[in-house]
């Protein structure tokens, strides 16, 4: 029987520790890149509440007004809850009793407005090829 998805975005899910998000930028992160999305991400051993834990950035630099830095971080919202469940099928981060957890963190490098639909598929191309290292790292 095939398992429902679920295309929410809860609390425990965001990163918000101080702890977890030096962790994230220190040493040992890793970085994908699908332009106008760059993810950076690592692994830990004693995972949060969540298996995941993600946040999103958008620079000032990038864009002045707050609205549109908003606006941005409400598209990249959006396109990691629609498409999560692409992380969720990997066995290190589905199993109840694993204690692995992925920080991911995504940054925003565009400075020209984009539509949601390129953000979308983006999102997903950068989710598969996390997927796909964290599979061949767990093999490894």
């Amino acid at each position: 029987m095939e398992q429902k998805r679920t295309y929410t975005f809860h609390k425990d899910e965001r990163l918000c520790s101080k702890k977890l998000i030096d962790t994230l930028f220190g040493g040992g992160k890793k970085s994908l890149s699908a332009y106008p999305l760059r993810l950076v991400y690592t692994t830990v051993e004693q995972r949060t509440q969540a298996p995941v834990a993600v946040m999103m950035s958008v620079s000032k630099r990038h864009y002045k007004h707050a609205v549109d830095r908003n606006r941005a971080k409400r598209q990249l919202r959006e396109a990691y809850r629609r498409n999560k469940h692409i992380l969720y099928r990997l066995p290190q981060l589905s199993a109840p009793d694993s204690t692995k957890g992925v920080l991911m963190a995504f940054l925003w490098l565009s400075s020209e407005p984009v539509p949601s639909a390129l953000i979308d598929s983006k999102m997903r191309s950068l989710l598969y090829r996390l997927s796909d290292a964290l599979e061949t790292s767990q093999k490894s």
